[in-house]
């Protein structure tokens, strides 16, 4: 970008120029209506007692600038305290709903009311060249990342690469960097502290990275953004590493860093053995269970085996009648009380075996009594015997009877 004709403020020794008012108007970039900022950001701005009153009041460029002067201590969007958003990342930490989002910082306030100023190139270079408050220079500076275009950042910001002028950025302090590392930082990062710069096109950001590193070549100097942990400035425990620091505040990141591999690996070892304590004991609980429901299935199957042993006759029961009459002795005469042995006993063993040495014809016998009782006897004793379930067993070895003596069974 060609700055030639661009007079700037500082400079009064220079002759004065007469600027093209086309060449003066300073385009804006993105969304025109919120300056980019973040949403929350935003409404937090134009809701906030600061802004509706305070600044309100100041109507030109000049006041605006001398409220910065007195006002502004930091760059950060939230004053200190003001959120509690510990652990959370992205825009604002994912908090929903202006009331969640803080006191908002009267840097952020300012740079929104030069925003409404709608300021020109000339006053913009104004910004950057001012010796009262490197807050002044930073504020021109944020101005200047939220309104142009990408492709223009670099321009903007080339001749302030190497600018050693100190600024503490974080609110309460102790956070001091030069203006040349914190351009550095908004040209490759988007993360500040707990909000965003707009986006960069990928392909202008490799453009970026490449005039940097021409940049870096030709001055034989090393452009490195500025290191810190975390975006949140209420968090705690951010670090900046500045090139030029004290000892102390070296000795004290070293020992950090050389702390920090020995805790992971602690914690490692700490995960690894807990899971497999844990997958131990889940092995071990499976494993219970499934011989619990083995010795569950194996009791029932045995008990299931004993009793259609008692209930059922077997296959060689089957083809000798003698066996086949005895298991429907018991079971088949047994209730009626019509003289079978071992009714009345009361034991079922001593009952079954003397069952089991009657006589099929002494079985035949009792049947063939029924023509000597009574009808309604005789119907109450048939009736029984067409329902007892044995009666398809002793029917088949009555039919075997017939067929092995041919003689007709009534």
């Amino acid at each position: 970008m060609d700055y030639t004709n661009t007079e700037d403020p500082s400079d009064h020794s220079s002759p004065s120029k007469k600027m093209g008012k086309f060449h003066n108007v300073l385009p804006l970039w993105g969304n025109e209506a919120s300056m980019n900022l973040n949403p929350l950001i935003l409404a937090n701005i134009q809701s906030s007692s600061y802004f509706k009153v305070t600044l309100f009041k100041l109507k030109t460029y000049h006041e605006v600038v001398d409220e910065i002067f007195y006002q502004v201590k930091h760059l950060e969007p939230w004053e200190k305290g003001s959120r509690k958003t510990a652990g959370q990342t992205g825009m604002c930490g994912g908090v929903r709903g202006v009331g969640a989002g803080g006191i908002v910082s009267s840097a952020f306030c300012l740079l929104y009311k030069l925003y409404t100023l709608k300021l020109t190139r000339k006053q913009v270079n104004g910004l950057l060249a001012h010796t009262d408050s490197p807050y002044i220079r930073a504020l021109g500076f944020m101005y200047i990342r939220y309104t142009q275009p990408p492709g223009d950042l670099f321009d903007w910001y080339e001749q302030y690469l190497q600018d050693e002028e100190e600024i503490d950025v974080k609110a309460g302090g102790g956070q001091v960097i030069t203006i040349g590392q914190m351009l550095v930082q908004w040209l490759t990062k988007l993360d500040w502290f707990s909000t965003l710069f707009p986006r960069i096109p990928v392909p202008i950001q490799k453009q970026i990275e490449t005039k940097l590193n021409e940049y870096a070549q030709d001055y034989g100097i090393t452009l490195q953004p500025v290191r810190f942990t975390g975006n949140n400035s209420n968090a705690g425990g951010e670090r900046y590493e500045r090139g030029g620091g004290g000892d102390r505040s070296r000795d004290d990141y070293q020992g950090r860093r050389r702390d920090e591999p020995q805790s992971r690996e602690r914690d490692s070892y700490r995960r690894k053995y807990d899971d497999r304590d844990r997958d131990r004991e889940s092995h071990r609980n499976e494993t219970r269970t499934r011989s619990r429901s083995r010795d569950r299935d194996k009791y029932r199957d045995r008990g299931e085996a004993t009793s259609s042993r008692d209930r059922s006759p077997t296959q060689k029961d089957m083809e000798d009648p003698n066996r086949m009459m005895a298991h429907a002795g018991a079971g088949l005469m047994g209730p009626q009380g019509y003289g079978m042995p071992g009714q009345g006993d009361g034991s079922q063993t001593g009952g079954e075996n003397e069952v089991r040495k009657q006589d099929i014809g002494e079985i035949l016998q009792q049947i063939m009594n029924i023509t000597d009782q009574s009808l309604d006897e005789a119907q109450a004793r048939k009736h029984t015997l067409n329902c007892h379930r044995m009666k398809p067993a002793l029917f088949s070895v009555l039919c075997e009877i017939k067929e092995k003596t041919g003689k007709l069974i009534p």
